[in-house]
């Protein structure tokens, strides 16, 4: 009896007219992974053309421009308000040219470096901490019930308040200051792991106990994709409490030998230099805002992969 719908009959057999016909596989690609990588294409957004880059950074970019152009005039305008004197608030002009000067010098970098190992130590060292903290209260009602609370009153504590428990434990040191680089840190890591496993679907997680996931496999290819974004979260805002405990560190804790960022500006402070002074803070900035769109292109990037973000 010939079919009311022959294409999609055709379509349902794998073939367009030969019902026998064998079903035209890909070379190395089981039907069984096929059908799974087609209901995966289903949850990902397809891909974009790679020619809107161009738009699309520039769309991100003009803002932050905007925003740069203005507190320059701004800061300009204060300037020949004279709400100041010129040594202790000097113009833009002056500043960025003491800057072209101090960036072109190896003691410059030299201190960059210093610093941005702290940073990237310490940072690491509470992404560790913090994620393992995470996942153990996530999952243990008791210990949730213990330390929870502490997690988030951690978080809340001003990181200034370690330094003076931290030079006592270890002295005018690097240990004092990853210290409290990771205290300021990994609450913020813990909590946005836990916040992140807290909204993972229970349908999922019965899928997964259906599929005989346990244990680490688990972790591994449910509970940590499912809560990424959260997660991502949660470091994103541990960056930015390491980076300011950090700076809050070379400030008070001066270590022998160590000319960080922090111990110049100090120094320049001392001199009553105000340019070289704001030349520092515009690199402490400068930096925070690159690792800041690092985290930006990393969580649009993972949103955008899985169709939560618009074009």
């Amino acid at each position: 009896m010939p079919s009311k719908f022959p294409s999609a009959r055709a379509g349902l057999e794998g073939t367009s007219g030969d019902s026998t016909a064998p079903v035209v596989e890909k070379a190395g690609v089981s039907p069984e992974a096929a059908e799974v990588a087609g209901l995966d294409a289903l949850e990902l957004q397809p891909q974009r053309d790679k020619g809107q880059r161009g738009k699309r950074i520039w769309k991100n970019t003009w803002p932050k421009l905007a925003a740069i152009a203005i507190v320059l005039l701004v800061w300009q305008i204060v300037v020949w308000a004279e709400w100041k004197p010129i040594y202790v608030l000097p113009s833009p002009e002056t500043v960025f040219t003491d800057l072209g000067s101090v960036i072109t010098t190896a003691d410059f970098w030299d201190g960059v470096r210093v610093t941005m190992t702290r940073a990237f130590t310490g940072f690491l060292l509470a992404v560790v901490i913090g994620t393992i903290i995470g996942a153990l209260v996530s999952q243990f009602a008791p210990l949730r019930a213990a330390i929870g609370s502490l997690i988030t009153g951690l978080q809340t504590m001003p990181s200034i308040m370690w330094f003076p428990l931290a030079i006592l434990l270890f002295q005018l040191s690097e240990s004092a200051i990853l210290f409290v680089v990771i205290l300021g840190a990994a609450p913020s890591v813990a909590n946005g792991l836990i916040s992140g496993i807290d909204y993972v679907p229970r349908t999922w997680l019965r899928v997964g106990q259906v599929l005989g996931m346990r244990g680490v496999a688990k972790y591994r290819h449910l509970i940590l994709p499912a809560s990424l974004p959260s997660f991502i979260s949660g470091l994103k805002q541990g960056w930015a409490f390491s980076w300011r405990s950090l700076m809050a560190g070379e400030l008070l804790v001066i270590v022998p030998g160590a000319l960080s960022i922090g111990v110049r500006m100090q120094q320049a402070r001392d001199l009553s230099d105000s340019s070289l002074v704001i030349c520092y803070i515009i690199v402490v900035l400068i930096i925070g805002i690159l690792i800041d769109v690092l985290f930006n292109a990393a969580d649009n990037a993972l949103r955008r992969r899985w169709g939560l973000l618009s074009s």
